[in-house]
């Protein structure tokens, strides 16, 4: 990959994009994880304004502690570059005692990571429509398109996607080069949405490079009984995501009206 010359692309798609929207910015939550770093950082390099939000929902301190290093970073680089920290666990947690118990606490654990999620997202867009900005997404490739490892109309739901055709090897290199703080280089991935420390590699059941080279293979026309050991295991973990999960890759379905009924 050619790392600067997709970095200057990037850059230049986000300008454009927002200069065409009339809008005066990007607004973006902030993780501690690789790919919001990447993300506002691309976003900075606009030299249009930024809003980085932090908005912990019981989150761990380490995720904390990476996410306000990286915007301290951000604005000692950038003078565009403002800050907002909104805590939303005690709003997370009264939307919790207002809803209809259960018997089984576990059985609505990924219901709950979910509104975690969706509750970012209306956040986001109360600062973006106040400000006039546009929501920037953090998902990859792989995440986006291959698996599907998002919440829909939570991480899902943005304005633009400046890394969405990336691999997560390629948001590396361009993290690397950007020369973003070692600390979210070498973090696991995760999204944050547990309350505690499992990875994305926990819940997927393999890793992004992994999964990069299932989603070639599958390009390629593969499928289970090509491989065998670990690389069968992977292909077919990718294979039941992406199936899983492809009412989030395509186009909402509209019940169409033949015309004889209108």
């Amino acid at each position: 990959m050619q790392t600067e010359k997709v970095i200057d692309h990037i850059v230049d798609w986000l300008k454009d994009y927002a200069d065409n929207a009339g809008l005066k910015g990007f607004t973006i939550g902030i993780s501690g994880g690789i790919d919001s770093a990447v993300t506002s950082t691309l976003c900075a390099k606009t030299g249009l304004e930024l809003l980085c939000l932090e908005m912990p929902i019981h989150q761990a301190t380490n995720q904390i502690g990476r996410a306000s290093n990286h915007i301290d970073w951000l604005q000692h680089n950038f003078d565009n570059v403002k800050r907002q920290q909104v805590n939303l666990t005690p709003i997370f947690d009264s939307f919790i005692a207002e809803l209809p118990k259960v018997d089984n606490e576990e059985s609505r654990f990924l219901t709950l990571a979910n509104a975690r999620a969706r509750l970012r997202m209306t956040t986001l867009y109360y600062f973006a429509a106040l400000e006039g900005y546009l929501v920037a997404g953090t998902g990859n490739k792989v995440e986006d398109f291959g698996v599907g490892f998002y919440t829909k109309y939570g991480d899902g739901g943005v304005d633009l996607s400046p890394i969405a055709d990336l691999l997560k090897t390629e948001v590396y290199e361009i993290a690397r080069f950007l020369g973003i703080n070692s600390e979210v280089i070498e973090a696991a991935p995760t999204d944050g949405l547990w309350g505690d420390d499992r990875t994305d590699e926990d819940q997927i059941g393999a890793s992004y490079p992994e999964l990069e080279w299932a989603m070639k293979m599958s390009g390629e026309g593969k499928s289970v009984s090509d491989f065998v050991g670990r690389e069968k295991e992977v292909f077919r973990i990718y294979k039941k995501l992406n199936s899983a999960n492809q009412h989030k890759m395509v186009p909402i379905p509209v019940c169409e009206i033949p015309e004889m009924l209108k």
